[in-house]
């Protein structure tokens, strides 16, 4: 039996023996960390991870859905790739973990993948819409 597109999952696309959609790195701070990670510095760090196909960082191109910073340095993001189909979908979340996770006073890092709200053109900052002269 041959399954519909529209019977896809995420799972269909991950590499055999990944978790669905979650990658992790890093590691705790400590229960006093002497430096936490402001947003920004995690922004920025976000700002470091490029699609391979699109020379705009996913930061800018609007691939980030959430990302919350606790008091201890741990990182939880959503983030969601241009389309389902897209030959990075096993290793992108990887490599945000790991990016975020090299940043300073950053401690765990959770990266989940997620399809909704489906991502669109309208999410891309400014900077990315002249960069792919989207305007």
């Amino acid at each position: 039996m041959t399954r519909a597109d529209d019977d896809l999952t995420l799972g269909d696309f991950m590499p055999e023996g990944a978790d669905d959609a979650v990658a992790y790195a890093g590691k705790p701070l400590g229960p006093s960390p002497a430096k936490v990670a402001t947003a920004e510095e995690v922004v920025a760090a976000l700002r470091t991870v490029y699609d391979p196909e699109i020379p705009v960082n996913i930061y800018d191109l609007g691939l980030i859905y959430r990302m919350d910073v606790d008091g201890k340095g741990d990182v939880k993001i959503e983030m969601t790739l241009t389309a389902p189909a897209c030959p990075v979908a096993g290793a992108m979340p990887g490599r945000v973990a790991e990016a975020v996770a090299a940043a300073e006073g950053v401690g765990e890092v959770e990266v989940s993948l997620v399809w909704d709200p489906p991502w669109t053109r309208d999410r891309m900052s400014d900077e990315a819409r002249l960069a792919l002269d989207m305007f």
